[in-house]
């Protein structure tokens, strides 16, 4: 039986890389109501942003920012996209190999900015020596965006290496970090990063609601008009926080805001990104192991994978996904079905409130459904 977080409210554990389970005290912190013209609710959105600054770039937080903005991760990189990318004269160029890699050259397209893709097969980890070639042959790149964490598979991009050879070549760097910002260590001043964006309900472990974006103040204020949306305009968003003690543009989401400032309490109660990181690979590396006894495989070669979420592969032809996701719920699990076309997969997250008791339970369970399925 499941002991641990299964409750008449809570009936079973997300192992998604997002929305994830949360604690109830997080929950707890929605339960009250908020005027977004009140000076305690605005000193609390910058507390909150000064607080995702010293996570970024301790040390150096005299040279970056955060603007919270409005809606998923996918709002907040499109913002980031439509205001950092000059009218005249801008050009980016992505490193794709995943569904949010590709996700950003739509944003692009649909925007008017110029983009170029330096596609890479959704296995592997993209190459820090075949993208640099790629700005090396394109001079009019302006801007290089790279997605961190592609949870299209679990792959963890070699960051450091990416933003070695993107400041090689003299661009700015852009950091989807949606899946790895306060789960997986980085630094944005020592990585040179420009803008890093994530969301409320990843590895800080809040709820749905709203992304942020770090940035560097001189290449944000260098900005102003280069906005193709009005709501998504980062600047502009930016500059009411800074000049109305934390206040949004447009309605915030008061509730998400509260619960964000709670996951942000537990996140350095529990000692940091590092201590969260830990715990992280813990629960990636007691599920990988448990799920090869258990007679599956992993798509990816260890080298590669994040703490954050891992495909598997299918282990025989006749494997039905729906079956063993609807078994796993009964027992109090929910997976993520796959998202590659090449090879049949299924994707299970270890983030948000998991432990490495809560892998080894569905180990056991695993084992036992595959136990009676063989015995058919």
């Amino acid at each position: 039986m499941l002991t641990v977080k299964k409750t008449s409210s809570n009936p079973y554990l997300l192992l998604t890389p997002g929305p994830l389970t949360t604690t109830d005290t997080v929950k707890q912190a929605m339960l009250k109501d908020w005027c977004t013209w009140d000076d305690e609710y605005n000193t609390l959105v910058n507390s909150i942003r000064h607080r995702l600054v010293r996570l970024a770039a301790p040390g150096h937080t005299e040279e970056y920012t955060a603007v919270l903005m409005q809606g998923s991760g996918s709002f907040s990189v499109e913002a980031v996209l439509g205001t950092a990318l000059p009218r005249q004269g801008g050009k980016l160029v992505v490193a794709v190999n995943g569904a949010y890699g590709e996700r950003m050259v739509e944003m692009a397209k649909v925007l008017g900015i110029p983009v170029t893709a330096v596609r890479f097969d959704e296995r592997e980890a993209i190459s820090p020596a075949v993208f640099e070639e790629a700005l090396m042959k394109d001079p009019s790149i302006t801007h290089a965006a790279i997605v961190h964490c592609e949870t299209t598979t679990g792959v963890l991009n070699p960051l450091h290496e990416l933003s070695e050879a993107v400041r090689r070549q003299g661009k700015s760097l852009i950091v989807d970090a949606m899946s790895s910002f306060g789960g997986v260590p980085l630094d944005m001043h020592e990585l040179g990063i420009d803008y890093l964006i994530s969301s409320s309900n990843k590895c800080i472990q809040g709820v749905p609601g709203f992304g942020f974006v770090l940035a560097r103040i001189s290449c944000l204020t260098a900005c102003k008009g280069n906005a193709r949306s009005l709501s998504l305009d980062l600047y502009d968003q930016w500059d009411i926080m800074e000049r109305m003690n934390g206040k949004w543009r447009y309605t915030s989401p008061t509730h998400v805001v509260r619960a964000f400032d709670q996951a942000l309490i537990e996140l350095e109660e529990e000692g940091g990104v590092n201590a969260r990181y830990n715990r992280y690979n813990q629960n990636q590396q007691e599920l990988v192991k448990g799920m090869k006894e258990a007679g599956f495989s992993t798509l990816l070669p260890a080298e590669w994978h994040s703490p954050i979420i891992t495909s598997f592969r299918y282990p025989e032809a006749g494997f039905s996904f729906s079956a063993f996701y609807s078994r796993l719920k009964e027992e109090g699990f929910v997976l993520y079905p796959g998202k590659l076309t090449s090879v049949p997969t299924f994707r299970i997250g270890t983030i948000g409130d998991v432990h490495a008791s809560d892998i080894k339970e569905l180990i056991g369970i695993v084992k036992r459904i595959t136990a009676a399925n063989g015995d058919k």
